[in-house]
């Protein structure tokens, strides 16, 4: 990492650029610097830099140390105890806005629904999905956007989370109750829906919803209740289908699900539901089901 990350990083927890900059020059310096060696090695204006470090030392990241009758040095707070006491000041912060905030907040008059244009925003709205799970984790996804997710699961089931998982291939280090999806194989399943399709809901309160393709993502974020429901039913009935297949033999099922008229019907709509994440909110016409044979 940088020292320019390692700026913008401190910036992120409350320091001020210019404050970041002086606290990654000291530390570098590994000797005391006086004010104006802190300007020249960290670009701080020499017209703020005492005021600088006057901030950082009030706030315990730094030392005044005297070099001489008339000379004044600072040192650096070392990192490990700079991020301990930052890490101890966030839980403080979180702690009181976790007991007060939801005390100012008033009761929503509309549903939350917006748009996911690229699979970053995707997946950190899904993080923010199973993070926020208390009671109950359904997932349904494929191995790459499911791995990103998998330490923040990991941590809801271990403070008590029920997570169900289903994913489209192969995962040797699954988490929470994962069932593989083998009707249809994986491949099969891209065909007929044309993307990945990635569905994280939490509590029944929240979900997202989205779809990836190559490069390319789409989905929705919402807190709509009946939005929800369908994510998490959605879950549970390839989770039932599973395990009615279990029950009665894989073999006579995977002929069953293959071979009925009416499953392969509902199999035709190849690369629809891929269509309908990517369109958002163009406003461009529905894609056309394919015409069937008389």
């Amino acid at each position: 990492m940088s020292q320019q990350s390692v700026v913008d990083e401190l910036v992120r927890l409350s320091m001020s650029g210019y404050e970041a900059k002086a606290y990654v020059a000291l530390v570098a310096a590994g000797s005391p610097l006086n004010g104006y060696e802190v300007a020249k090695r960290s670009g701080v204006p020499r017209s703020t830099v005492y005021e600088t470090l006057g901030k950082l030392v009030g706030r315990g990241a730094a030392y005044e140390v005297r070099a001489g009758e008339a000379s004044v040095g600072y040192l650096p707070l070392p990192p490990a105890a700079l991020l301990d006491r930052m890490r101890r000041e966030f839980d403080r912060s979180i702690d009181v806005l976790s007991s007060e905030l939801p005390q100012v907040a008033s009761p929503p008059d509309v549903r939350l629904v917006h748009s996911l244009a690229d699979r970053t925003s995707l997946l950190e709205r899904a993080e923010d999905v199973v993070a926020a799970a208390r009671g109950e984790l359904f997932v349904s996804a494929w191995p790459d956007e499911l791995t990103p997710l998998k330490p923040l699961a990991r941590r809801a089931e271990t403070e008590g989370v029920d997570v169900s998982v289903v994913v489209f291939g192969d995962d040797p280090e699954p988490v929470g109750s994962t069932t593989m999806h083998r009707f249809s194989r994986p491949e099969v399943v891209l065909d007929n829906i044309g993307c990945r399709l990635l569905v994280v809901a939490a509590d029944r309160e929240q979900a997202v919803i989205g779809g990836v393709v190559n490069g390319d993502a789409w989905g929705v974020y919402t807190d709509d209740p009946a939005v929800v429901l369908v994510a998490v039913e959605y879950v549970r009935h390839d989770i039932a289908m599973h395990v009615i297949a279990d029950k009665f033999g894989a073999e006579g099922f995977a002929e069953f699900w293959n071979s009925e008229p009416a499953l392969r019907r509902l199999r035709a709509d190849h690369g629809i539901p891929a269509a309908l994440l990517a369109r958002g909110s163009v406003s461009s016409p529905p894609p056309r089901r394919p015409r069937r044979s008389p």
